[in-house]
This record gives C-alpha cells, sequence and structure tokens, in this order.
C-alpha cells in the first residue's frame, strides 16, 4: 500500500533520515515515535507524496512517487487522509463546511449525507454550524480527522494528533482511530506520547516504529 525501500531525505544540507525500508501493510495501525526533530512528519510527507526522497524509493498504491503527475498526486491524497497536528480551518466556514471541503474540491456535494453521518460519528453533530474559533482543542481535532476521512480513504496518516489534548479527549480520538481501523484502514500514527501507545496496545495490535540515528527500528517492549 506505502512501502518506503532505502529511503533518505537530506534537509538543509543534512541527512534527516537515511535507509528507511518499510511497508505499511492493508489494514495495519503503525505507530511512529521518535524526539522532537527526528524526522517524523519528514516520514509523513514522504508517505502521502509531499515530499520526493533524495535516495530511494516510495511506492504509494503501487506507483513510485517520483512517477506521478499532478494529477496523479490528487488522486493519491483523495486515498490518504492526513490529519495535522497544528489543525488549519477557514474561519469564516462553519465546521461542516470545512469538513466538507474535500467533498467540494472534488464535485461530490451530492454526498452531504455522508457528512452529516460523519460528523455524528465523531461526536460533532449539534456542533455543524459552529464556527472554527468557538470549537475547543478537541473538537478541532476530531472535526479534523472527520475531514481527513470523508472521501473515504484507504489510509490515514495522523501527525502527533493528541499533542494539545487532555488525556480524556486523546483516549476519545484514539477509539476513533481504532475503529477505523477496524473497518479496515491503515492508520499511521506519529506520536512522542508512549502512554497512548501502551494504551493503544490494550485495544489494536500495533506495531510500533521508533526513528533513532535517522533510521527506523521496530521498538521492542521497553515502550
Amino acid at each position: 500500500m506505502i512501502a518506503f525501500e532505502n529511503v533518505a531525505y537530506n534537509y538543509g544540507g543534512g541527512e534527516l533520515l537515511s535507509e528507511v525500508s518499510i511497508r505499511l501493510a492493508p489494514g495495519s495501525f503503525h505507530f511512529l515515535t521518535g524526539p522532537s526533530g527526528a524526522g517524523k512528519t519528514t516520514f509523513l510527507k514522504l508517505a502521502y507524496a509531499e515530499l520526493l526522497p533524495t535516495a530511494g524509493h516510495v511506492t504509494v498504491f503501487d506507483r513510485d512517487v517520483r512517477s506521478l503527475t499532478r494529477d496523479d498526486v490528487a488522486m493519491v491524497r483523495r486515498r490518504v487522509g492526513v490529519v495535522h497536528q497544528d489543525v488549519q480551518f477557514l474561519d469564516h466556514l462553519p465546521l461542516a463546511a470545512n469538513v466538507a471541503l474535500p467533498l467540494t474540491v472534488a464535485g461530490r456535494d451530492g454526498h452531504m449525507q455522508d457528512l452529516t453521518d460523519l460528523l455524528g460519528w465523531v461526536g460533532l453533530g449539534k456542533l455543524a454550524d459552529a464556527l472554527p474559533a468557538s470549537l475547543s482543542g478537541g473538537e478541532r481535532q476530531r472535526g479534523a480527522l472527520a475531514r481527513a476521512i470523508i472521501m473515504g480513504p484507504d489510509v490515514i496518516l495522523a501527525d502527533e494528533p493528541t499533542g494539545n489534548l487532555d488525556w480524556e479527549m486523546s483516549l476519545r480520538l484514539l477509539t476513533l482511530l481504532v475503529e477505523l481501523n477496524k473497518m479496515g484502514k491503515t492508520i499511521l500514527i506519529a506520536t512522542h506520547d508512549l502512554n497512548l501507545i501502551r494504551q493503544a496496545k490494550s485495544l489494536v495490535a500495533a506495531r510500533v516504529l521508533r526513528i533513532r540515528n535517522r533510521r527506523i527500528q521496530l521498538a521492542g517492549a521497553d515502550l
């Protein structure tokens, strides 16, 4: 589904990632951990073709990212939902319109019933008309998750999705991601929160990847 083969990425004259080989299989659940600045966000950007590797190969849905045209990249983005740590909404639009933006851009406004169901699933059904400035951090992150999955992607990549949330809200978001995985979605969560990873392991068969010395290793039981 998404595969890295001896991938390296240079940033600012130095090598941030080196000799990375990993495959995200359909329906798998992964955590990516490591210290700040280790390259977690860069790894995610390579996985959805926002960045191109300096060396090696990244394939997404059996296509080498270097061979993708702009239109190809757009189609890939419909199959890969991304939840960013710094949630960005258009402040003048209500929550429902912000979540529905991918549908609008794709010309699929006829799927608005999906939007109503989705907002209810993430617990935001009563906030459809709320402006982003009135939302709490947890509500914004759940809204961001709804926006990331409204196109029915096969893969969800989440970059520190609980970084600004309290523990209760972190668990609520984790539960939603676990439910998506049980629906067959491939999940990768970049996080430095080891407590979240430990909690997840009681809910789902998750693999933990750790970035150390520019390489990605399978973490052991020391978490």
